[in-house]
């Protein structure tokens, strides 16, 4: 696997955001200088290089593994699978849906909605600036999500999407064709992680997840992996569960 480290959240750059990689790993950090725009084209302007970067690995015939501090980055990633003529199918771990929309958003919240700019909503908003495609609601499956807002619930009761809990994921469970695998990491429960932006009580242990993992990465289908390290920065109080949990997914779990 190659590593390519976003130190951002969102288009905030955070070069503290104590990301414990394994040492020893080959590792290329993207940054971009991004214009006084709104955060859409800001977005814009950084997932290019990293598509470019996840692009460049794939035809080199290896696993790209991309880090950073959110999960908008996997916008970056499967554009760059596309651009290396990789159609990838969605493995989606995460705490939350990720499928809010700026029309349904309480908060506002950009990082919110990845996965459903990724299913195909308002590709005026970044998909098109960056040649990203469809990936087909029947193409994804979203594992735990167990915080969901009133609007992602509704969305989700009639959606394509495939929904199962950590301990449920099996090979046979599974999209076809071959995989992206996105881990945000706050489907752990916060009790073994602390330190999360938005920490869903009732998780999954960090030893279940890697299991889960561990059988999507056996059936050799993962072609680029997102791990979205969605804590705050500068916090010395996380322990080694974070160390544990990149080290065990970079090394193929």
């Amino acid at each position: 696997m190659s590593i390519i480290l976003v130190p951002y959240h969102l288009d905030e750059h955070l070069p503290d955001l104590d990301i414990p990689l394994p040492s020893g790993d080959d590792v290329t950090t993207v940054t971009a200088t991004l214009p006084e725009a709104d955060t859409w084209t800001r977005l814009g302007r950084l997932y290019e290089p990293v598509a470019e970067a996840v692009a460049d690995v794939v035809r080199n015939d290896k696993v790209p593994v991309v880090v950073s501090g959110d999960c908008t980055a996997s916008l970056g990633t499967v554009t760059g699978l596309q651009r290396a003529a990789v159609d990838p199918s969605v493995v989606w771990f995460d705490a939350h849906g990720d499928v809010q929309t700026v029309e349904t958003t309480a908060s506002g919240y950009l990082g919110g909605m990845p996965l459903r700019i990724l299913v195909g909503y308002r590709p005026e908003l970044i998909s098109e600036r960056l040649g990203l495609r469809v990936v087909p609601e029947d193409r994804v499956m979203l594992v735990d999500a167990r915080d969901l807002d009133p609007p992602e619930a509704d969305y989700l009761a009639t959606s394509g999407i495939r929904r199962c809990g950590v301990e449920e994921v099996s090979a046979d469970a599974l999209p076809p064709g071959p995989l992206l695998l996105h881990m945000d990491l706050d489907v752990i429960d916060p009790g073994e992680l602390a330190g999360l932006r938005y920490p869903a009580a009732g998780g999954p242990t960090a030893s279940s997840v890697l299991r889960a993992a561990r059988r999507v990465l056996d059936t050799g289908r993962v072609v680029a992996m997102d791990i979205g390290c969605t804590w705050h920065p500068g916090r010395e109080d996380l322990g080694d569960t974070r160390s544990r949990v990149l080290s065990a997914l970079i090394s193929g779990g």
